[in-house]
């Protein structure tokens, strides 16, 4: 089951440029960076996380056109997950991959052609976590 949004996933050639770009827009600074590799921000009500990632780590060709990105969604259990939707006709686009502790990202492309990414995110977790205990108390 699909829990809720995790990150979205933009990639650039230049990160350096990308993230003065994107932290104009943003308003703020990136709160995570991989050089190299990897920026990320955390936004919106939720705190949601946009990321850029080089283009070199791309899981796919993103210079044939407008690459757009992939957004994962966050599951309890990402290899059930994975099964799930290989049952269902859609083929495998890039494996599970580990982005740090506890975060995990994994895609498949569905029998339309979309990326649909799915995620092990702690952070996604302890955001819900974090809401439901103030709710409740």
């Amino acid at each position: 089951m699909l829990r809720g949004l995790t990150t979205t996933t933009f990639f650039a050639d230049d990160l350096d440029a990308a993230s003065a770009w994107y932290s104009e827009f943003f308003g703020l600074q990136p709160y995570f960076r991989v050089p190299g590799g990897y920026i990320e921000w955390r936004l919106g009500d939720y705190q949601h996380e946009f990321g850029i990632v080089a283009t070199a780590h791309a899981p796919h060709d993103v210079h044939r056109g407008p690459a757009g990105a992939i957004t994962y969604w966050a599951v309890d259990d990402l290899q059930a997950t994975l099964d799930r939707l290989t049952a269902l006709g859609a083929r495998p686009h890039h494996p599970p991959t580990v982005r740090g502790e506890g975060f995990v990202t994994a895609g498949v492309v569905d029998p339309f052609g979309n990326v649909l990414g799915v995620m092990a995110n702690a952070h996604y977790f302890d955001v819900l976590t974090a809401r439901t205990t103030t709710t409740t108390a």
